[in-house]
């Protein structure tokens, strides 16, 4: 049966999914790996590209891989990616897994709205972008339902918006961004070393420990503005919220729903609905799988 493969690398672990052309999930699984050595983690997508293949009993019809950085205008690597996944950058995914048709490679966040858009929260949505917090924050944008790129392909890079001016420079260079206000990559160094993980922040919160309270809420408070101000920017139907720390649920979405109201413009329209991500950590991968069929669509 003719399937699609989509693959998404990310800091620590590849997720994979096995689509019909139609969005039927036929397998999925999430598969760790140690980022500390070199192109082991690329050495991993090929022999999940083949057990895919082995499970579903054919070649995967198209295939898709999502990573983080700046994808080639060619669309066969990613580009730009400084600090991550050694042996990323210029890696040409064709050539590399021995394909015939070539491999649809783009950003990991524009890959997770494709997702959303294809099988998820964004469906039906002609204006709509997403934040993904994890590690750092990821973002895209899709207008007048098109996927922002830009000239180079950092169009969507939402979690690179300075809210302080004084404050750390983030891995793009930007001081005071999204992704340092409430990123999982700068946790230890807003909690001045007492909390790993935003997980275990979130957790102390719910616990009544008011200093993490605190910390807490001033990161979602960041979250907020932040939204706020890219609804003034790209007046979208939807915001959807994805990645690890969005798991928190109710703890992260009810005060965060507050602080969008309070410094959203009020144009006398429905407030923008702000969504979990529904697809969780295989959007990205759902995402990946849509844009290999738009590249090499059935019966070519």
């Amino acid at each position: 049966m003719s399937f699609l493969a989509g693959l998404d690398v990310g800091g620590s672990s590849v997720k994979a999914v096995a689509l019909t052309p139609d969005g039927t999930l036929l397998d999925q699984a999430n598969f760790p790996f140690d980022r500390t050595g070199k192109l082991g983690w690329a050495g991993l997508v090929a022999r999940i590209l083949g057990t895919l293949q082995d499970q579903q009993g054919a070649a995967a019809h198209a295939v898709g891989l999502a990573a983080p950085g700046l994808a080639a205008p060619d669309g066969r690597s990613i580009a730009r990616m400084p600090g991550r996944l050694s042996g990323l950058e210029g890696l040409d995914w064709t050539d590399f897994l021995n394909l015939p048709h070539p491999v649809a490679v783009l950003n990991d966040a524009h890959a997770a709205l494709l997702g959303e858009a294809w099988r998820g929260a964004a469906r039906g949505f002609q204006n709509v972008f997403m934040l993904t917090l994890g590690t750092g924050v990821g973002g895209a944008a899709m207008v007048d339902g098109r996927l922002l790129k830009g000239a180079l392909g950092r169009a969507g890079h939402l979690g690179h918006i300075s809210l302080d001016l004084d404050g750390p420079r983030d891995i793009c260079a930007m001081p005071g961004s999204l992704e340092v206000m409430i990123g999982n990559c700068t946790i230890e160094a807003r909690t001045g070393g007492k909390f790993q993980t935003t997980h275990d922040l979130v957790a102390a919160h719910l616990a009544g420990d008011q200093a993490a309270t605190e910390i807490w809420l001033r990161s979602v408070r960041a979250l907020g503005v932040a939204i706020a101000g890219l609804i003034n920017v790209l007046d979208p139907e939807a915001v959807i919220i994805g990645g690890g720390i969005a798991r928190a649920g109710a703890a992260l979405f009810e005060p965060l729903e507050k602080f969008v109201r309070d410094a959203e413009w009020n144009v006398g329209a429905a407030p923008v609905k702000i969504l979990p991500a529904q697809l969780g950590e295989f959007a990205g991968a759902c995402g990946a799988a849509w844009s290999a069929c738009r590249q090499r669509p059935m019966g070519d």
